[in-house]
């Protein structure tokens, strides 16, 4: 009997052993699945962070790009405001000068020396 005591006793012993070393790695896998956790959780807020910042990034270069267009818009509206109104004047003054040139010529308008032209004679009556 002393021996099937013996062999009871390192039975229970192994499995106490065994047991124990179960709980072991079970406390050690439930740590490493918290630090995993917590990695993962740490990850995932730089990830949130550096989107924030590229957010950001992007809001502000897209200002920076609408504020330049409108810059280049209004200064090519002044540009072609001052085309067209230089144009307009030009246009005007040729204008100006074919209506003369026809008075002119009808002899209805201009100067006193375009009436001696136009009537051929020199206008006496003002000496």
């Amino acid at each position: 009997m002393a021996s099937q005591d013996k062999t009871a006793y390192h039975a229970g012993e192994a499995k106490g052993h065994a047991e124990e070393e179960t709980r072991e790695k079970i406390a050690k896998a439930r740590a490493l699945a918290a630090e995993a956790r917590e990695k993962a959780g740490l990850t995932a807020q730089a990830a949130r962070d550096r989107a924030s910042e590229n957010v950001e990034t992007v809001k502000e270069k897209t200002s920076e790009t609408a504020e330049a267009a409108k810059e280049n818009a209004v200064e090519g509206k002044e540009k072609t405001g001052g085309f067209l109104q230089q144009a307009s004047e030009k246009v005007m003054n040729v204008a100006q000068g074919t209506a003369e040139a026809v008075k002119s010529s009808l002899g209805i308008g201009g100067d006193d020396k375009d009436k001696e032209t136009a009537t051929g004679g020199n206008n006496m009556s003002k000496y």
